[in-house]
């Protein structure tokens, strides 16, 4: 997996990974499809955060709000606290470009790969988020024997500043900035954690 993310070659990487270790590999077989699920429940990311961060809109190719597992080609309208872009009419769009799942005798994979893209409800091609379309962020869970994974890998992050809108320019640095020194990895950390996180009915 680590040879199909992107090549880190200009702006910020980051790097979030967690897991679970169990008494036998047959109570991490049994969680693991807890943990795959609440990743493709993509709309439940914030409530796995655990605390007020931003909030996760899954909708289809065309911009109509779903509450269904993800698939490749759907959008997610991210809410970050502050104001958002007028292109991406207050939110920051990224889309699902690709979901690969794998299984082995060694255990199974889900991954989830997204790219900021334009706002599928505006005419305007122009990436509506704060980042430009060359970054990727990749989030990932898996099961290796006892152990049950959760990662989120950010690649190639470059504040997207160069677009027609003068006041947009300055938020996406801002936040581009704030994503750089680490304001960001908290609420990844928090969604890591969420996603591992075992109830006592399922223990």
């Amino acid at each position: 997996m680590k040879d199909e993310l992107p090549k880190q070659e200009e702006g910020a990487q980051m790097d979030v990974f967690e897991k679970v270790t169990f008494k036998d590999e047959a109570a991490a077989k049994a969680f693991y499809p807890v943990v795959r699920e609440r990743l493709l429940e993509v709309y439940n990311w914030d409530k796995w955060c655990g605390f007020p961060t931003a909030t996760f809109i899954l909708t289809d190719p065309f911009g109509k709000e779903m509450r269904r597992q993800v698939m490749e080609g759907d959008y997610l309208k991210i809410n970050i606290p502050g104001p958002g872009t007028t292109k991406g009419e207050g939110f920051d769009w990224v889309v699902v470009e690709w979901i690969k799942e794998e299984q082995s005798s060694a255990g199974q994979m889900m991954a989830i790969r997204v790219r900021p893209a334009a706002n599928p409800l505006h005419p305007d091609p122009e990436t509506a988020h704060f980042f430009k379309d060359k970054a990727t962020s990749t989030f990932k869970v898996y099961r290796k024997g006892m152990e049950v994974h959760a990662e989120v890998h950010g690649r190639n992050e470059i504040p997207n500043s160069e677009g027609a809108v003068l006041i947009n320019n300055v938020r996406n640095v801002l936040i581009g900035w704030m994503a750089k020194i680490g304001c960001t990895y908290p609420q990844w950390k928090s969604l890591v954690l969420g996603l591992l996180a075992i109830k006592k009915q399922e223990i």
